[in-house]
């Protein structure tokens, strides 16, 4: 028995959508980028040294919420709340209160340094290695790594 699907209303679709095509998604990145362009809007008002340590967090019931990364800056934004308040009114955003809570930044990943000098020990083992292996190709690369702390070596004035 066969099943009589009448035919859809409009084109089916198939393959990846855009993420932005799903209501609650773009509703979300709307929100976003309007949070964002208060935050640059805002902290371009304030002072040049604050200005670089707070972040505009959110808009919710009439209050602007700040994040600051100690007591200090945001005892410093405190003092700033007349300023934000007429900045954001001038903006045409409804708020009557500033909050800043404090929040420190995460820490920067820092790159590990890939310029590490080998030692000469350590070139010492891989040319050991290199002679007691058999395999050419093998003992090329240890060769070729020993030599990059010959060169280390040079530009440092040490010895290989």
């Amino acid at each position: 028995m066969q099943r009589n699907d009448p035919p859809s209303s409009g084109p089916v679709s198939r393959g990846p959508k855009s993420v932005t095509e799903f209501g609650p998604v773009a509703a979300l990145a709307k929100r976003a980028g309007e949070l964002e362009a208060l935050d640059r809007a805002l902290r371009q008002t304030l002072p040049s040294p604050l200005r670089e340590q707070v972040r505009f967090a959110n808009l919710r019931d009439g209050r602007l919420v700040f994040l600051a990364p100690s007591p200090a800056w945001a005892s410093r934004l405190r003092l700033s709340q007349a300023q934000i308040l007429s900045a954001a009114h001038a903006l045409g955003v409804h708020a009557n209160l500033v909050t800043v809570k404090v929040a420190p930044l995460p820490p920067t990943q820092t790159e590990p340094d890939r310029t590490k000098p080998l030692s000469a020990a350590a070139a010492n083992h891989l040319k050991a290695a290199a002679a007691s292996t058999s395999d050419p190709e093998l003992r090329e690369l240890f060769l070729e790594l020993a030599s990059v702390a010959d060169i280390s070596a040079s530009r440092t004035g040490g010895t290989p």
